[in-house]
């Protein structure tokens, strides 16, 4: 919205601009407000793809990232539970909440990741 202000702000000016130096300089004040407009519109767009190329990242990181969590939670959630299951129903208990626990924590903070 305070783009389009700049904008019509820069088109404005350069209706004035041509009134007051009048027909002779219409060229030059049509090529400066093309190129005040190219770069304003080259802004957006860089801005634009920086916004998506963020959003895709932070997309596209997270799958891959928890793949090797939660791979090594059953490799070591297997030989934990013939551990644990010595102690009976109990150990299971605390060995399986640890590791949920752990894989949330590491969810958690892969979501946060910028």
């Amino acid at each position: 919205m305070h783009q389009e202000r700049d904008v019509r702000d820069e088109l404005r000016a350069t209706i004035d601009a041509r009134r007051d130096l009048g027909p002779d300089y219409e060229l030059a004040l049509v090529d400066s407000l093309a190129d005040r407009l190219d770069a304003t519109i080259a802004a957006r767009v860089e801005a634009e793809l920086r916004q998506r190329g963020k959003e895709s990242k932070r997309k596209n990181e997270n799958p891959r990232s928890m793949v090797p969590i939660a791979l090594g939670s059953m490799g070591i959630g297997v030989p934990l539970t013939a551990i644990a299951s010595q102690a009976g129903a109990p150990g299971l208990i605390i060995a399986w909440v640890s590791i949920v626990l752990i894989n949330i924590a590491a969810a958690v903070t892969l979501m946060r990741r910028p």
